[in-house]
């Protein structure tokens, strides 16, 4: 079976000096391995399959039969390291809390230990008709977060 580790390895090696980051490496029991990547910009496909040529020129089809799939981390799916919620700051995510709560806010101050998530909620203030809509700020634990996504938006 091909260690994962390994995996991980070669795609540091090629990602060097490069703006793209690892998000993720899965290698499962049947040896079909799985690299995502990122890029602040996007991911081009080019630079998909180089880095899949790379990682399979590395490894030996003679001793490990095995399938390659390298891809980008899509909007759509769950942030899985730190460097996701940094490049998307100032956008509007959502984000699963682990008691159930959902949030839609704005991504702020990202540290090492969470991020600040601002979301615009109806206050009410005191001696006011009617509540109106006020940007509150929510610090968030990555501990208290089930996961975060790019908030996608069809209006």
């Amino acid at each position: 079976m091909i260690e994962q580790s390994k995996v991980k390895e070669l795609a540091a090696q090629w990602l060097q000096g490069r703006d793209y980051f690892l998000c993720d490496v899965s290698v499962t029991t049947d040896n079909r391995i799985l690299v995502e990547i990122d890029h602040q910009d996007g991911v081009w496909i080019d630079d998909c399959v180089a880095l899949s040529r790379f990682i399979e020129d590395a490894l030996d089809r003679e001793a490990d039969d095995f399938e390659l799939e390298v891809g980008s981390a899509g909007l759509g799916q769950p942030f899985k390291v730190l460097r996701q919620y940094e490049i998307h700051q100032g956008h509007q995510v959502d984000v699963q809390l682990k008691d159930g709560h959902k949030l839609c806010g704005t991504l702020a101050d990202v540290t090492a230990e969470g991020f600040t998530l601002v979301v615009q909620e109806k206050i009410k203030a005191e001696g006011e008709k009617r509540p109106h809509l006020e940007d509150v700020p929510h610090a968030l634990r990555f501990d208290d977060v089930a996961w975060t996504k790019y908030h996608l938006d069809f209006k």
